[in-house]
């Protein structure tokens, strides 16, 4: 038995020596945009789905409001999948506005919404 384990270890201890060489990775195949991409300013991630209510208003109309998180953004139709407006304020707390005349403020629960050509109301969810 001591016959086998000796020329084994002998030849474990031989192998270990051997050193491996280095390995070189070549990029054949270079982005051609790295360079912009590296040197590209930080791109901000659109904010999550922070509540999305239909609210019936005082006039007895619908307004069908999506709210994001930050309290800085929501989309407003007027009709069930009619055209989205996107209205947005620069800080939480300000009143959404969009052109035309479209203004937001509230919460998912209560908002007071006016629309071009119809004065502003109270709706709730």
């Amino acid at each position: 038995m001591k016959a086998i384990l000796l020329p084994a270890a002998a030849a474990l201890l031989a192998l270990s020596a051997c050193q491996q060489p280095a390995t070189e990775v070549i990029d054949t195949n270079p982005d051609p945009m790295a360079n912009q991409l590296a040197n590209a300013a930080p791109v901000e991630l659109p904010p999550a789905i922070k509540a999305d209510k239909t609210l019936r208003c005082k006039d007895n109309s619908l307004a069908y409001v999506t709210f994001f998180e930050g309290d800085k953004q929501a989309v407003l139709r007027t009709e069930e999948g009619g055209t989205p407006t996107t209205l947005r304020a620069a800080t939480a707390g300000e009143p959404l506005t969009a052109e035309g005349g479209y203004s937001l403020t509230g919460g998912p629960d209560t908002v007071t919404l006016a629309t071009p050509g119809k004065p502003a109301q109270s709706c709730r969810g």
